[in-house]
């Protein structure tokens, strides 16, 4: 009897593992487009997929502009069925393509701390903005420039990176933010000066900062990025500082407010779980642990930042076009800014 017993339970639980096996094997994917700065803690994303019965299959396509170029390009066969880093700058360029759509998320129905066309559901948003090594500065002897002008003097010649606009989102703000502020003539004016004055072109964000800033051993002490490297310097610091060791350069025409969302990919497959994940990107626990992984702010109200944002004040000012022009003109003025700069 203690045996027929036992031969019913081990067949029971057999039984119980193979099915928990195949549902395993038989997880549905989601395919999340994201850019290469993506980075939520990974206990979260295991939890999700456990939730809700998926497998995430996460691209990483390069900056924000070429992962948005890619989706454009596969429009015919999309090649993920969420898509996560279309910010404000390139929301124009996304809906004119038609590669994203509208879902039915509750997070889409939330009022976020900074705002998105639809169908694009705000996640996070920061400041791009000018970053400079304090300590080659400070060994230089050299003042810091005060003005998009002193960057095209010759005391700041050969001291400047930036992304390519036409395959960074950085790049791109950047470029932006000084069309709000000179206009759009003056803007390409003080492009060809500082051509002149030798600046140099990256890529993308990464390039930029962890190769050719000084900071990360590169020959160039200024650099753009976000109002939050600073404090990220500081958190992932292998020494004790009592201050991050570079800091903020928030002047006029420097400073873009860039605003990241996530949208269905029209065609897409797993509509359901992809709507979820839009949830899942607007929750607590997401919102959270993202702000030092990404360093950016939480979108969702009432999330509280983290401690190490008080080396990350925000700025409190920025300057853009209108979303009209950048939708209207977008494309012309990175083709006019790649013949000022780079022919």
């Amino acid at each position: 009897m203690q045996y027929g017993i036992f031969s019913f339970l081990k067949t029971t639980l057999g039984a119980a593992l193979l099915s928990a096996g195949l549902a395993a094997a038989h997880a549905a994917d989601l395919r999340v487009l994201t850019h290469s700065s993506f980075t939520i803690p990974k206990p979260l994303l295991t939890q999700f997929e456990k939730e809700n019965g998926v497998k995430l299959r996460i691209t990483k396509a390069g900056d924000a502009g070429e992962m948005l170029n890619k989706l454009i390009l596969t429009k015919a066969n999309p090649i993920a069925d969420v898509v996560y880093g279309v910010d404000n700058a390139l929301a124009p360029k996304a809906l004119a393509a038609g590669v994203i759509e509208a879902g039915s998320s509750a997070a889409a129905g939330r009022k976020p701390v900074a705002e998105l066309p639809a169908p694009l559901v705000p996640v996070d948003y920061g400041y791009v903005t000018l970053n400079y090594h304090k300590a080659w500065f400070a060994k230089k002897g050299l003042a810091l420039p005060q003005s998009l002008d002193d960057l095209t003097q010759p005391a700041y010649a050969k001291l400047l990176v930036v992304q390519n606009p036409a395959t960074s989102s950085p790049g791109y703000a950047f470029l932006l933010s000084t069309i709000g502020t000179l206009g759009e003539d003056k803007a390409f004016d003080f492009w060809a000066k500082l051509r002149s004055n030798g600046l140099k072109v990256a890529k993308g964000w990464t390039e930029a900062y962890y190769t050719e800033f000084s900071q990360n051993g590169g020959k160039y002490p200024i650099v753009v990025s976000y109002a939050t490297s600073p404090a990220a310097e500081l958190f992932y610091s292998k020494t004790k500082l009592a201050e991050p060791p570079t800091g903020s350069l928030s002047f006029p025409g420097a400073v873009f407010r860039q605003v990241e969302g996530v949208a269905l990919v029209k065609g897409g497959k797993n509509r359901a779980a992809a709507e979820k994940f839009v949830d899942f990107l607007r929750s607590a626990p997401v919102q959270t642990g993202m702000q030092t992984e990404m360093w950016m702010y939480p979108a969702e109200a009432g999330v509280a930042k983290s401690d190490a944002f008080k080396f990350a004040p925000e700025p409190t000012a920025f300057s853009a076009p209108t979303d009209a022009d950048i939708a209207a003109k977008g494309a012309e003025w990175v083709a006019r800014w790649t013949k000022v700069v780079l022919k």
